[in-house]
């Protein structure tokens, strides 16, 4: 048995040179160290060995494969200097702004993020883009007795859309629950100058008016919770039909030509807050939700609007419908669009507003989602319907004084 030597590790025994050795070494005991002559003393093993010095060529660990660069790159890197040219072309075009192409604005302008920062630029009118503005002020009410098709929420969305291209808005919560005021952030607590103050106790609608903080071309007349006893509370009063109608045109007569538009939300319900929506308004916006139970509440409330265009408001007319959580992957969302379109023609909005969670998200910031996600798909939706009113209202009023012109 050959015994060896003693700077080996072993206790007189064969013992592998490789075994002994940790497997990870980058290099091997056999080729680094030099033969011991015979007869040396034994020494550490730390004092006597010394690496070999690195070849001409190092090789850099890179996946998949394994990569050589030698030294000449390096060095040809590391000398590298760009011409003025070259720094003109590649300024401002990565981390650097050296080395790489420099980028189209086409390719800027190409990706998903680009795309929505430009649509949310849009919706929030940052170029100051002004909408026209009907020649005298229109009054809409949004209402439907069917809860959960998107009254409140249409209503705050299309007056946020108009505000924000220069339109003057003027908004009536007439629903006790108070979410529209709570979707453009205005308070409207226990003790807030609110409608129900307007209706029973005859304030002026300017004294109870607040102002939003995000567009001063917005105002609105905040709901508490005073209101729910309202309907009973109008029961015995003398002309209860009419009591918004008259503060409205009492507020319209002294600023009438500081509003464009006042769209009067209205609760889940046709009780006497409603018929005080319609009695007041000359026009009706109807959202309904692209589902079957939509249409059976859609009778009923034409049968409501018969009843007061023959008893108390000839001038009521349903102008605008406007279809609501609209999806795509369904069937069922196109019949039920197609039905509507087919039943009331022009009057149906071409825009349609789809499903979209950012819609829902905003009221719990305060917002509406048209400034709480401008880039999102529903806020665009409802851009493009209210778009849509403005450019319907600007026509038909010239429509109208044409005709007035002739006769």
């Amino acid at each position: 048995m050959t015994q060896g030597p003693p700077w080996s590790g072993s206790v007189g025994g064969e013992v592998s040179r490789e075994t002994d050795e940790p497997a990870t070494d980058a290099v091997s005991r056999e080729t680094s160290e030099p033969d011991a002559p015979s007869g040396a003393e034994p020494t550490s093993t730390e004092a006597t060995w010394a690496p070999r010095a690195w070849p001409t060529e190092v090789v850099a660990d890179a996946a998949p494969s394994r990569e050589v660069i030698t030294e000449a790159p390096l060095a040809a890197a590391a000398s590298w200097a760009p011409t003025s040219v070259e720094k003109k072309a590649t300024l401002g075009t990565g981390p650097t702004g050296l080395g790489r192409p420099p980028v189209s604005r086409e390719t800027e302008h190409d990706t998903p993020i680009a795309r929505e920062a430009a649509q949310a630029v849009h919706v929030l009118n940052v170029r100051q883009e002004e909408w026209p503005r009907p020649p005298k002020t229109r009054v809409l009410t949004v209402a439907n007795q069917k809860g959960g098709v998107g009254k409140t929420t249409s209503a705050v969305n299309i007056a946020a859309a108009l505000a924000l291209h220069g339109v003057r808005v003027l908004l009536i919560d007439l629903d006790p629950q108070g979410n529209a005021s709570t979707a453009l952030g205005i308070e409207h607590g226990v003790g807030t100058p609110s409608v129900y103050d307007v209706l029973l106790g005859g304030r002026p609608l300017a004294e109870v008016s607040q102002t939003t903080d995000f567009a001063p071309n917005l105002r609105c007349i905040p709901a508490t919770l005073d209101l729910a006893g309202a309907d009973i509370e109008l029961t015995s009063q003398v002309a209860r039909e009419y009591r918004l109608q008259r503060a409205l045109q009492a507020f319209l007569e002294t600023e009438g030509s500081g509003v464009d538009y006042v769209l009067i939300d209205c609760p889940p319900s046709l009780g006497l807050l409603t018929l005080n929506a319609l009695v007041a308004a000359k026009e009706m916006l109807i959202p309904i939700q692209c589902e079957y139970y939509a249409l059976e509440g859609l009778a009923q409330l034409l049968k409501t609007v018969e009843l007061v265009t023959s008893h108390l408001n000839r001038d009521l007319t349903v102008t605008t419908v406007l279809l609501t959580m609209y999806d795509s992957r369904t069937r069922l969302a196109d019949q039920v669009a197609d039905e509507v379109r087919r039943h009331f023609g022009d009057l149906v909005l071409a825009p349609t507003i789809p499903r979209n969670v950012r819609v829902s998200e905003a009221p719990g910031f305060g917002q509406t989602v048209i400034t709480y996600d401008p880039g999102s798909r529903g806020a665009i939706g409802y851009l493009q319907a209210a778009r849509e009113i403005a450019e319907r209202g600007a026509a038909t009023s010239s429509s109208e004084t044409a005709g007035q012109g002739e006769a």
